[in-house]
């Protein structure tokens, strides 16, 4: 990162402002109020709803507050710019990343990183600690890090730094927004690629240009939705299997996201928009286990890539090969288990079992998990959200992984 910018993309800068709130400010904060209360804020005295201004039936907007606009997409993008030198980080590990998927690069994709990103100082000091191990290791693993914000939920808990940044339910978005786009520049600036998830269909306009390579969550890979948002996406993208373990729902994902579509959505200055996007022939299969257990196994592989290689082109990123999750249903969401679930595929590797494109992990520089909180009352470096690998432990795996291919060129 240039030092001409390193101020105005500081993660750790406070993304409030400090101006004397106004009257529209305060009612938000009394609107606030009355929800953190349990009370209904459209029985509050003096509530003003655009609505009424506008003379529309009061049978409009019953359950829906209008709480806080949103800055569009250009202009976020214009404030907090990519660099000439993080453009090309983008632009070329997207290359390089699709150079593995398609088997012209025969080193394996790491997507490693904390499961969330809640503190911009950990994330950047774990930036730190990995870039250097990139650069190491380069010659036999692709290294990108997992960055991610929005987090799905299979009932309710706390959406990710995006939707709630304050870790306290105020769900202050458009400052989890900024925040977000300056972590992502941080670690563009450390000379790391980043990876992310992909959950609200709008969020993309305003980070994607910053990361490298997508993910769907097991969630939503049956999501028309989110494979109409994939086919638009510049990146490589991720289809995991479905939490009840159907690969099935991960191969139409890829195969719907490469065709050509046209949706609702919105334009870069924040306007509704009928969206057409082109198709993402880069799509591939991540098998992330599910609520019946693991599928990291070689015959789980095998099975995976026969039933890719019925639907999709034999010239497709999903067709050479898959990405494997070490964590969620493979790892029980368990640290220790995730740990040998990466050995049992380093040695998998070494002795040349084909279609692994990729591993994914979830790790951060404390091992284990904490229950949300505000920062101040958080154990530094350690998980909000699932259980994470520990860095040394990290470190390990990756060099593990590394000698893996190092040994498979040899076969």
């Amino acid at each position: 990162m240039s030092e001409d910018n390193a101020e105005g993309v500081s993660a750790t800068e406070n993304v409030n402002s400090s101006a004397p709130l106004d009257d529209d400010e305060e009612q938000l904060a009394a609107i606030r109020m009355a929800l953190k209360e349990g009370k209904n804020p459209f029985e509050m005295d003096n509530m003003s709803r655009w609505e009424d201004e506008e003379g529309i039936d009061p049978i409009v907007n019953r359950r829906v507050l209008e709480l806080d606009p949103l800055p569009t997409p250009a202009s976020v993008l214009k404030k907090l710019p990519l660099t000439e030198d993080m453009r090309n980080i983008v632009a070329y590990s997207r290359d390089e990343l699709r150079a593995c998927l398609y088997g012209q690069d025969d080193r394996l994709v790491v997507i490693v990183g904390p499961c969330s990103i809640h503190d911009p100082k950990a994330a950047h000091e774990y930036a730190t600690r990995l870039s250097k191990l990139k650069d190491e290791l380069g010659g036999e693993l692709l290294i990108v890090m997992r960055v991610y914000f929005e987090k799905p939920r299979t009932t309710i808990g706390w959406k990710g730094l995006i939707n709630d940044p304050d870790l306290d339910g105020t769900h202050h978005i458009k400052k989890g927004l900024l925040l977000a786009r300056k972590i992502l520049l941080d670690v563009l600036g450390q000379n790391l690629a980043a990876a992310t998830e992909f959950l609200e269909p709008t969020s993309p306009q305003y980070i994607s240009d910053a990361v490298s390579w997508g993910a769907i969550g097991a969630r939503n890979t049956e999501s028309q939705v989110h494979r109409q948002l994939a086919s638009g996406l510049s990146m490589p993208v991720g289809f995991k299997n479905a939490t009840d373990g159907s690969v099935k729902a991960a191969i139409d994902g890829c195969f719907t996201a490469a065709q050509q579509h046209t949706f609702f959505g919105i334009d870069h200055r924040g306007r509704a928009a009928a969206v057409e996007t082109l198709g993402n022939p880069d799509c591939h299969v991540v098998l992330r286990g599910s609520s019946h257990g693991p599928n990291y196994d070689s015959a789980s592989v095998r099975n995976a890539m026969e039933q890719v290689r019925e639907e999709m082109p034999a010239d497709s990123a999903a067709a050479h090969g898959l990405v494997i999750d070490a964590s969620h249903g493979n790892s029980g969401k368990s640290e220790v288990r995730q740990a040998k679930v990466v050995e049992d595929i380093a040695r998998r590797i070494a002795d040349g079992e084909p279609n692994i494109s990729g591993v994914m992990m979830e790790s951060f520089l404390v091992g284990g998990n904490q229950k949300p909180a505000p920062l101040k009352n958080l154990v530094y470096g350690q998980s909000v959200t699932d259980r994470c690998l520990s860095w040394n432990d990290t470190e390990r795996l990756l060099r593990t992984l590394a000698d893996a291919v190092s040994t498979r060129r040899w076969k």
